[in-house]
């Protein structure tokens, strides 16, 4: 064999172990150069040049070209198209970005057959619902987002949250998450557990996730129990809303526990002091304090001293003079003085006087004292005698020459 023979053969083989690169196919290049914001790669094992174009390096639009490969790195890249026809100097243009994105898809894909979940973090708010980046961009349908409406969806940009795939189209770059059902079987589980361990007569904390005209709805993390309007304080409640507010954080008192029905009632005034805990110090035997008529009955009036605590004014205990019905002398909202005759705090029972704080007609300047006849009768579970509650033992005045 000639040179020149010899020659042209190891030109051939030469060029024979070129490398063919076809659109799709994955290559190694190793960076040559880096020139008006792209990369000049060399294809090896292909003797030919490449551009890897900054937007194909990385989605960052932010980001900088010499942040993302030196020259001498050798980096995976995939085909995108042919820029020349000439095999020994013709360029391609290059992307690794795209590589990426379809190792993510496949993953994905992976993860979809399975039944797996995604972690992907929410990047911006659309018409429709959130945009996320699970590797590849993705979408949850405002419908999708939690297990009820929610109305401003921006509190969620910036979150890291678990999703199911529902669609997936790699060749559309579709890929559809929701979040709703797990949400719905996160609560499950919590308020299983919650069920589970919860007794009346626990003492836990909560926040104010409701307000109705009937109570407040307390979550408990996980489920909610209510507060009934009668369970907020031991003053009367107009409104939850005058006392409560969403969101705040309060100790609760558990009544009952019904898993049957999914219902917890609870209690706020229940850790609270009630009225007549300190009624010694609002109200001591002797004292002469303020109060106003709430009630009108055959056998007296009820006073209310304080938020929460009425005493009784006997109708022996209203005047001097006789009178048939205490509305003679009373009425409803009038504001009086009256004197402590006796207290029970136990079984909330408070004796009160009007008529000891006058003068007995006849009598300038003494003053009549009560006796324990006046104010002491048998008690029903309300703290008064059944006597006081249906008229039948009115109590006649001591003097009798009053009548």
């Amino acid at each position: 064999m000639s040179e020149q023979d010899y020659s042209q053969s190891e030109m051939e083989k030469a060029l024979n172990s070129v490398q063919e690169i076809k659109v799709g196919d994955v290559v190694k290049g190793e960076v040559l150069a880096i020139d008006d914001n792209q990369l000049v790669v060399g294809v090896q094992g292909a003797g030919v040049e490449g551009v890897v174009p900054l937007k194909e390096l990385t989605a960052d639009r932010n980001a900088k070209i010499e942040d993302q490969a030196q020259v001498g790195d050798v980096i995976e890249l995939v085909v995108l198209s042919s820029l020349g026809h000439d095999k020994e100097n013709g360029n391609y243009l290059l992307s690794r970005r795209r590589l990426e994105a379809r190792k993510v898809w496949s993953d994905i894909e992976a993860k979809f057959k399975a039944g797996e979940t995604l972690s992907v973090k929410v990047t911006e708010v659309v018409k429709g619902g959130l945009v996320v980046d699970a590797g590849v961009r993705g979408f949850i349908p405002a419908s999708m987002v939690d297990d009820h409406y929610v109305d401003d969806l921006k509190s969620y940009v910036g979150q890291t949250m678990e999703v199911k795939i529902i669609e997936i189209e790699p060749s559309e770059n579709r890929l559809i998450l929701s979040r709703r059902e797990l949400v719905k079987a996160e609560k499950e589980a919590k308020k299983a557990e919650i069920f589970a361990k919860l007794l009346p007569g626990d003492v836990v904390e909560g926040k104010v996730a409701r307000l109705t005209n009937f109570g407040a709805f307390i979550d408990l993390g996980g489920i909610d129990g209510l507060v009934h309007i009668s369970e907020i304080a031991h003053e009367h409640v107009n409104k939850p809303s005058d006392v409560l507010k969403v969101g705040e954080e309060v100790k609760v008192k558990v009544l009952n526990v019904d898993a049957d029905k999914d219902r917890i009632s609870l209690s706020i005034k229940a850790l609270q002091p009630g009225p007549w805990d300190k009624i010694a110090e609002v109200a001591p035997v002797g004292a002469t304090i303020e109060g106003t008529v709430k009630r009108l009955t055959t056998f007296g009036a009820f006073v209310e001293v304080a938020p929460g605590v009425e005493g009784l004014v006997h109708i022996s205990q209203i005047s001097h003079q006789h009178i048939a019905t205490p509305n003679e002398v009373l009425k409803e909202g009038e504001v009086v003085q009256v004197k402590v005759l006796s207290e029970d705090p136990e079984n909330k029972r408070l004796s009160l006087s009007i008529k000891a704080l006058t003068e007995k007609p006849g009598e300038e300047g003494k003053e009549e004292e009560a006796t324990p006849s006046d104010y002491e009768m048998p008690e029903t579970s309300n703290g008064f005698s059944l006597g006081e509650m249906i008229g039948d033992a009115l109590k006649k005045d001591s003097d009798d020459s009053d009548k």
